[in-house]
């Protein structure tokens, strides 16, 4: 008698069905995550010891899934403030253990603490008297026994519903591996503008790093005329420039007010205003917004954006008028 061979389970492609799916798995790895805080205690506070008396650099290793989250972690240490990167355990034992030094710390990544490639590597690494730090979900495990400091991952099930993919068991090491970068960098007194020397081509270390005077117009390219001047001298030094507005400025070069495309169009619509006659002092506004050279570049978005204006001037210390810049300057830099 042939035997029967049983038929799939039919698919499920329902709304209700995928998010209840979805919505399982965060619930999962919340509650996780939830159970990881406890934990954190005197072993957290020894690892964080080990890596700032570190005098070299973090090695973080790991093999499939937990190498991904090791790469991770080393990234997130390195742009933190702590100098860290990944090492293949595979690679490892064939030439890569040369990476690793004697002032240097190990950070091992493994759910079950029993991983061929890191075990393999590990008497090499205590020969050395090189520190060790584990994360595994095993607290009696392999690794776990032969780490200086331990960190428990471990976790109640997988959010895999076959519990065979690492799904719950990775957000948890990821998660203790944020913690250790953010606790290393406020240990370290770690500052924005560190932080975007190590990002200096993406778009947060632009707004960090970019400082008014490398972007501001400057020397001949600044609109300015005396309040004397009249409309049309105005005008024309407006369109010249390219600014949609013109510092009015003294002898020294003293900020006195700004004429603007606003400033003409109320007196256009002011009946009372004699244009031919009127000089720039008389329409210009008094007391405009500034701003220094050394500032950032994304105050100056801040600025414009807080008073709706799309220019600002540039003073120094004694208001003598030393840039300017638009809205346009700042979207050519991308900090806005």
């Amino acid at each position: 008698m042939n035997a029967r061979i049983a038929s799939p389970a039919p698919i499920d492609l329902s709304p209700d069905a995928i998010t209840r799916s979805a919505r399982t798995v965060i619930a999962t790895e919340a509650a996780a995550v939830h159970a990881l805080e406890p934990r954190i205690g005197t072993d957290f506070v020894e690892a964080c010891r080990l890596i700032l008396a570190c005098k070299g650099r973090v090695v973080v290793s790991g093999m499939g899934k937990s190498g991904h989250v090791a790469r991770k972690i080393a990234a997130t240490l390195a742009s933190t403030g702590t100098p860290a990167f990944f090492v293949h355990p595979g690679e490892a034992s064939h030439g890569d253990l040369g990476m690793i030094l004697p002032q240097d710390v190990v950070l091992a990544l493994s759910y079950s603490g029993e991983t061929d490639e890191l075990l393999f590597i590990l008497p090499v690494i205590k020969r050395q008297g090189i520190p060790l730090i584990a994360i595994t979900g095993k607290p009696g495990s392999s690794l776990a026994s032969q780490a200086d400091v331990h960190l428990d991952g471990s976790i109640s099930s997988e959010a895999c519903p076959l519990g065979l993919a690492p799904t719950t068991s990775t957000t948890v090491a990821l998660v203790l591996g944020d913690a250790l970068a953010i606790a290393l960098l406020e240990a370290r007194g770690f500052t924005s503008d560190d932080f975007a020397r190590s990002h200096p081509a993406g778009a947060l270390g632009r707004r960090l790093l970019l400082r008014i005077s490398d972007v501001m117009h400057s020397g001949d390219d600044v609109p300015r005329v005396s309040p004397d001047s009249g409309i049309t001298a105005a005008l024309v030094e407006m369109t010249r420039k390219h600014l949609g507005m013109t510092a009015v400025v003294d002898a020294d070069q003293r900020l006195l007010g700004v004429f603007t495309d606003g400033d003409l169009r109320r007196a256009l619509d002011d009946e009372g205003v004699d244009l031919r006659g009127a000089t720039v002092a008389e329409l210009m506004t008094r007391g405009p917004k500034t701003i220094g050279a050394d500032k950032l570049a994304a105050e100056a978005a801040q600025l414009m954006e807080k008073h709706q204006i799309h220019a600002l001037l540039v003073v120094d210390d004694e208001q003598r008028v030393v840039g300017a810049l638009n809205i346009h300057d700042l979207l050519r830099a991308r900090v806005v």
